[in-house]
């Protein structure tokens, strides 16, 4: 686990968990080695950062490829910070220019570490959950590791969209981590990576209890690297 990461576990993660109390399900299905891939909803900025507060071992997240070359002392800081924490940069122009993050998160996930993603693309407009893409499932094949399913709630109202503090106490938030899914050796073909990224998304929902929509969710203008889902 990289120094920053550690650091921000001892001392930032218990008081996350202190202000917003949240009820957690599932930590058993975690493996305690080896890669793995969070597939999750996406309701809220909150999401990443509740999610690395619960998760035992170090997770890696995408970042905006700008936070790493950007200039000067606020360049350097976001890029020493980024680094530190291990995080994955992606391209927002996305097509082939995100498929590269994904390229880049392989040897992560081979080299025995977590990696989240939100299939969705980006975070929900309404709270429902959308038609998740292939990008995820084609990560876990590509690498060799099961995906987890995570069902979050609540985070949209401690953080709705537009905001840019969580505010503790708004809302119960639960998190619910599934069994592992593992896909490796399927045929990797554009109907079967459909098949298993329905399946997939059938798994998260069932975690969050969403209504589901069968059309992909609209694309926000200011959406993170880490909204990516390829």
């Amino acid at each position: 686990m990289p120094l920053l990461y550690t650091i921000g576990k001892l001392t930032v993660a218990p008081a996350l968990r202190l202000a917003f109390r949240p009820h957690v399900e599932g930590l058993e299905h975690i493996p305690a080695a080896g890669g793995a891939i969070f597939a999750s909803n996406h309701l809220s900025v909150a999401d990443e950062l509740l999610l690395g507060t619960v998760v035992p071992r170090h997770l890696a997240f995408w970042a905006k490829s700008e936070y790493f070359t950007g200039a000067g002392l606020k360049g350097g800081f976001s890029k020493f910070v980024l680094t530190g924490l291990g995080a994955i940069p992606v391209e927002r122009a996305g097509g082939r220019a995100a498929l590269t993050a994904f390229d880049a998160a392989i040897p992560v996930l081979k080299a025995g570490d977590l990696v989240a993603v939100y299939p969705e693309g980006t975070r929900s407009p309404d709270g429902r959950l959308y038609r998740g893409r292939t990008g995820t499932v084609r990560l876990a094949i590509a690498a060799g590791v099961p995906i987890i399913p995570v069902g979050v709630t609540g985070t949209d109202k401690a953080q709705p969209i537009g905001t840019r503090i969580p505010r503790p106490g708004r809302a119960k938030i639960t998190m619910k981590f599934g069994k592992p899914l593992d896909f490796t050796g399927r045929p990797d073909d554009r109907t079967s990576l459909r098949a298993m990224t329905d399946e997939m998304m059938a798994e998260i929902q069932k975690l969050s209890g969403q209504e589901y929509v069968p059309r992909y969710a609209p694309k926000r203008a200011d959406q993170t690297g880490g909204d990516q889902a390829a």
